[in-house]
């Protein structure tokens, strides 16, 4: 039978733009440190340890681990592309949820280099394959990013079928900025007026620079336990990991051709349907929700694929307010990927760390009141989609 998993310890540093952070295992060691001071544990107590990054040598979990302590335990290194974080989160649950394991370390960083975002899938054109066959099938070759055109051209497509305003999408990153204002994690915490977001430089349609995630770079991390351990550790009433799904690519997301499809659209609905079967609730439960916004056309097609709004229904979702404080749900508080930035390695594990306060209640002035249930999710082509609901209570 599966244990229940808590997260008792979240940490993560302010991010920094490329040039102007410290070295990965320094940052990693920051937001470690702060994990377990969260938690109020020892880093003796910690059995594993699931580190996540994109960039960097086949070790560096380990030197970023060692920052914290040498105590022998496994250290698991992986890659995930985008979704690396939150995979290093789901590895990290299912030790605490098998009995492997009674606290487990999930660990995530990246110091990435100016234009990371818009390089690194081309960097690794191999396992996307497939999905740079799709796009140019599409819309042809282009100069501008991979990962622009990808998503940029998804938005055409919901452009084409649904015959919604490009300003649409420049309302999201106006809602981002405006989000990310309140939060002193966000590397962008400077509001942006619709006029500034459309107005700024093209760079694929219909995305302009102000709807581009920025490379960044950053750390995250969460501990996680089981009930026991956290009794006798005398912490009560933590935050829990109520369902949690991983998915990759389906037939749908390359046949019949779609760019909507081929950027996870599918990945994100099956993993958020079981998320919602196993813990036995809808979307119209959820209060906050922590979703993989790398562009605005991306937040978009997830409120439709999280089941936030009907399929075609994002733009009135948008334009009526419904995804911010006052609406129906609270989208991105800390500001999303767009704001806070989007170091690979750690976005998945800076959105625990921002769910978890939301549902403790110490999300400051972005608190989003009476929040009990949380939903994060964590997108990475090549692919993989990582969705997990979070309750305290």
């Amino acid at each position: 039978m599966s244990r229940r998993v808590n997260v008792i310890g979240v940490g993560m540093i302010r991010f920094a733009k490329p040039g102007a952070s410290p070295e990965y295992y320094e940052m990693a060691r920051e937001a470690g440190l702060a994990a377990l001071a969260d938690a109020g544990i020892p880093y003796a107590a910690v059995e594993q340890a699931y580190v996540g990054y994109v960039y960097g040598d086949s070790t560096c979990g380990q030197r970023a681990v060692y920052e914290l302590g040498l105590s022998g335990i496994p250290v698991v290194n992986l890659n995930n592309n985008c979704s690396t974080g939150s995979t290093a989160l789901w590895l990290a649950r299912q030790a605490i949820a098998s009995g492997a394991a009674e606290c487990v370390l999930a660990l995530g960083f990246e110091k990435m280099a100016k234009g990371a975002i818009g390089s690194h899938f081309s960097d690794r054109a191999s396992p996307l394959e497939r999905h740079m066959q799709v796009a140019e099938a599409l819309q042809g070759s282009s100069s501008a990013p991979l990962a622009a055109q990808m998503f940029g051209g998804a938005g055409r497509e919901y452009l084409r079928e649904h015959g919604i305003a490009r300003e649409t999408f420049g309302m999201i990153a106006v809602k981002a900025r405006e989000h990310a204002s309140r939060n002193p994690y966000a590397l962008f915490n400077q509001t942006l007026s619709l006029e500034q977001v459309m107005a700024s430089d093209a760079v694929f349609d219909p995305l302009t620079r102000f709807q581009c995630c920025p490379p960044t770079c950053g750390a995250g991390a969460a501990i996680l336990c089981s009930d026991d351990f956290a009794r006798r550790h005398g912490i009560a009433d933590a935050v829990h990991i109520a369902a949690q799904s991983m998915t990759t690519d389906y037939p749908s997301s390359f046949e019949p051709p779609s760019m909507i499809k081929m950027i996870g659209y599918d990945l994100s609905r099956e993993a958020a349907r079981q998320v919602y079967e196993a813990a036995a609730i809808g979307p119209e439960d959820v209060q906050v929700v922590e979703l993989h916004d790398c562009f605005t056309t991306n937040e978009l097609l997830s409120y439709e694929a999280l089941g936030l709004c009907a399929e075609g229904g994002a733009e009135q979702f948008i334009r009526d307010g419904a995804n911010t404080y006052g609406g129906r749900v609270v989208t991105n508080p800390s500001g999303g990927l767009l704001s806070k930035g989007h170091p690979l390695g750690a976005t998945g594990l800076a959105q625990c760390a921002e769910l978890v306060w939301q549902l403790r209640g110490q999300a400051g002035a972005r608190q989003v009141e009476g929040a009990r249930i949380a939903l994060q999710h964590n997108l990475g082509l090549g692919g993989a989609c990582v969705v997990t609901l979070y309750r305290r209570g």
